[in-house]
């Protein structure tokens, strides 16, 4: 009788969504798989991240639309009051059952939950904090990323996104500082759900990696919906003001004090105390584990998905990224690797802002001939209720053939419209193909196929 060689053939360091992912996908293949996650599963995604983050904006959505409501003659106030309490019971509500849902996944497919960090002692072996060592064929880096503070006198009164889901109601006056993602999303839904919120951003415009016409409308949507942006702000200190947080920037502190000051300003990856360095594993200046094309590290039995590989920081990118390496690994198909090409992806900004494929900058810099088309309107609703949101679709197209490669949308619905068409660019569709297809009488997407 023989004896293995290793106590695992995979242990997964993190239980997070990329985690979760490459842990049942080689239990499935039949491979001896534990997991290592100290707290509850899910990671950033599920319990401080876009599962909370989205039951929040779809009650500052419902607020919007409630006003919306009252403009069209609904018997309701036009800005309606809103249980925070009662809102956070249904939100953590969802997510428990989602706890449920993955532990009862765990047990179905064999994966061995272990409720410990682990540290890295060689290419082969991980000793828990408890000091128990396991060893395995292959080890899964999956531990996610943190909020970065910005170094700044007082940094430590201000607040990080992980902070936003311990509130209890909404702040009087906010402050977000940061042109990003997460900034864009926070001030959105805070304004909506009763804050009144001063975004602070460092450079020029919102949103950096999305079409720059987008992000133009996007900030003019927020400003009517009262936000203050404020671009090219220097940050140099946060001052207590009594029970209040005074900004400081280069030109002074603001005019008013703020109630709570949240940072939006970049996430590092969770690499340390792992024994990576130690290794020889490559830590890239964001903290992230540096990994190949097939997400391996340069050690040959250590991998890295997800927010700390430091790719693309997207849920379904770190899901698709891990379900490809264990089929790679365990599941006989050598070539399998993720394509960071042509993904999708929105911010729920309000309205919320989606993009597939280059923006017109980057298309111009890769093709000889672009053709771009537009489409800038009011959303039906927001006609009926002469409200102030306006809605902008772009597409990209490139070469004689006018291939689309890039379809962006600002506007209601964006979120939902995106999808399908993301397959159509995935595929190579041309804008004559677009324009073959019947439009759908009177939505937002028909105006994706409508373009002249």
């Amino acid at each position: 009788m023989t004896t293995a060689p290793f106590d695992y053939d995979l242990i997964v360091l993190g239980g997070g969504s990329a985690g979760l992912a490459g842990a049942i996908r080689a239990a499935q293949y039949g491979k001896r798989v534990a997991l290592l996650e100290p707290g509850e599963l899910g990671g950033t995604c599920v319990n401080i991240g876009c599962v909370p983050k989205k039951a929040m904006w779809l009650a500052a959505d419902l607020a919007e639309r409630i006003g919306l409501a009252h403009a069209m003659g609904f018997d309701v106030p036009a800005r309606p009051a809103l249980s925070w309490k009662e809102l956070v019971i249904h939100r953590q509500a969802y997510i428990t059952n989602i706890h449920k849902s993955y532990h009862a996944r765990l047990d179905e497919t064999g994966v061995v939950r272990i409720p410990a960090r682990g540290h890295l002692l060689d290419a082969h072996t991980v000793a828990c904090t408890d000091g128990v060592r396991y060893s395995a064929q292959h080890i899964l880096i999956a531990t996610g990323a943190h909020p970065q503070r910005p170094d700044v006198p007082g940094a430590e009164l201000g607040l990080v996104s992980d902070d936003f889901f311990d509130l209890r109601a909404a702040p009087a006056e906010v402050a977000i500082v940061g042109g990003g993602y997460i900034a864009v999303e926070l001030a959105g839904l805070l304004q909506a759900l009763g804050s009144r919120v001063s975004l602070l951003v460092r450079g020029q415009r919102l949103l950096d990696r999305f079409d720059h016409e987008l992000t133009e409308q996007l900030a003019e949507n927020l400003r009517q919906q009262g936000v203050r942006i404020c671009f090219e702000f220097d940050l140099k200190a946060l001052q207590r003001d009594g029970q209040q947080v005074r900004v400081v920037g280069a030109q002074g502190a603001l005019d008013c004090a703020f109630d709570a000051v949240f940072f939006a300003t970049g996430r590092r990856g969770n690499s340390a105390d792992l024994g990576l360095e130690a290794l020889g594993i490559g830590i890239g200046e964001h903290r992230q584990v540096q990994v190949d094309e097939w997400q391996t590290t340069a050690v040959p039995s250590v991998h890295a998905v997800g927010d700390i590989a430091g790719k693309v920081g997207l849920t379904p990118v770190a899901v698709a990224a891990s379900r490809r390496l264990m089929d790679r690994l365990f599941g006989g198909k050598p070539e399998s690797k993720m394509d960071y090409e042509t993904v999708p992806s929105v911010v729920f900004s309000h309205p919320p802002l989606g993009a597939v494929g280059m923006s017109e900058q980057q298309a111009r810099e890769c093709f000889d001939q672009v053709t771009v088309y537009h489409s800038r309107f009011r959303p039906m609703l927001q006609a009926l209720a002469n409200g102030t949101q306006r809605s902008l679709f772009k597409m990209v197209c490139a070469g004689p053939e006018e291939r689309v490669v890039g379809i962006h949308l600002l506007g209601e619905a964006a979120d939902e419209i995106l999808q399908g068409f993301a397959v159509a660019v995935k595929m190579g569709a041309t804008k004559a193909q677009f324009d073959a297809t019947v439009a759908i009488h009177p939505t937002s997407s028909e105006e994706v196929v409508l373009m002249r």
